[in-house]
């Protein structure tokens, strides 16, 4: 998953302002207590999330796949006075949790988290979005797209996670599902007219995109 050299990233992060002792707190339970801690976003990203999310002032954000909240809890660093960010996730047994710690943090009353079928609840949300974090089931990566892109403003930003797949996005012989949806959405994003799309090679690999 992580493409740096071990002591390169440890620089990074050492020369990176350092997360808040909540999000330290939530990467130490991460590891120690959820299945899949891999999927947390950790200091270097979650430092990189609040400073695009900061760079764009959001009054709205939505959240496709919330994990343990720490992405959450980064991207909400910069939205408005008046601002809303909308995470959904499936995982029923993570929500206490994750409302535990969102109610410590100072964005409590801007957080709201949805459990269910992101596919299902989509279509329900008439907001419009400033900025959409895209990190949960690889296969449908192109629905979450297909089915935000409308809504996202003029301007709006787009990232996604995971983009890169371990590597496995650059080998002709992975063919799992998860690499070739993540293959096909990458494509789809570059021949697509109505964006600007920077690739970053951070951690998994991070798509930030703009609506033009």
């Amino acid at each position: 998953m992580n493409f740096l050299d071990p002591q390169i990233e440890q620089y990074a992060e050492a020369h990176t302002s350092p997360e808040s002792p909540l999000l330290e707190q939530i990467r130490r339970d991460t590891y120690l207590e959820v299945l899949q801690p891999r999927m947390l976003s950790g200091h270097l990203q979650g430092r990189a999330l609040s400073m695009l999310s900061k760079m764009i002032c959001p009054n709205s954000i939505l959240e496709i796949g919330t994990y343990t909240g720490y992405s959450a809890l980064c991207l909400a660093e910069g939205l408005t006075d008046d601002g809303v960010l909308i995470t959904i996730d499936k995982n029923i047994e993570l929500i206490d949790r994750v409302n535990a710690y969102f109610s410590r943090s100072e964005f409590a009353s801007k957080i709201k988290m949805i459990q269910g079928n992101a596919l299902s609840i989509l279509p329900k949300l008439e907001q419009k979005w400033d900025l959409i974090f895209i990190d949960a089931d690889k296969e449908n990566y192109q629905k979450y797209y297909d089915m935000t892109f409308p809504n996202l403003n003029s301007g709006g930003y787009i990232i996604a996670d995971n983009v890169l797949w371990s590597g496995k996005v650059i080998d002709p012989d992975e063919n799992d599902a998860d690499t070739l949806a993540l293959k096909s959405f990458n494509k789809a994003l570059i021949d697509d007219s109505r964006v600007e799309v920077l690739l970053l090679p951070l951690r998994d690999g991070l798509t930030v995109l703009r609506k033009k």
